[in-house]
């Protein structure tokens, strides 16, 4: 492992977020500001309560302190969740390789 100054490449944080609504069967990307984010960090978001029908699918960092994550709603009905505070955990790979598809 390298030498590290002043710098956390892994750690769970979190965060108090407002989701837009998320129209009737489809799939939407919202970004929010997550200050210390760079692209290619690993992230994983973790919401803390249960929504019937509201997925969270995939989160990424797509710019410096940006958080990208796609919600997805299996219903026949908008659904705009409520403000809490979700988990996000972070971690910035050292390096990376790629890898034969076998």
């Amino acid at each position: 492992m390298g030498a590290m100054i002043n710098e956390d490449r892994f750690g769970v944080c979190a965060l108090a977020l407002d989701v837009a609504s998320v129209a009737a069967n489809t799939s939407a990307e919202q970004s929010f500001p997550v200050k210390g984010l760079k692209p290619g960090d690993f992230v994983h978001v973790n919401k803390p309560s249960l929504h019937a029908g509201l997925v969270v699918s995939t989160a990424r960092v797509p710019a410096t302190d940006t958080l990208a994550i796609t919600f997805g709603n299996t219903t026949a009905s908008p659904i705009d969740p409520a403000s809490e505070t979700y988990l996000l955990f972070y971690f910035r790979p050292e390096k990376t390789f790629s890898a034969a598809v076998v």
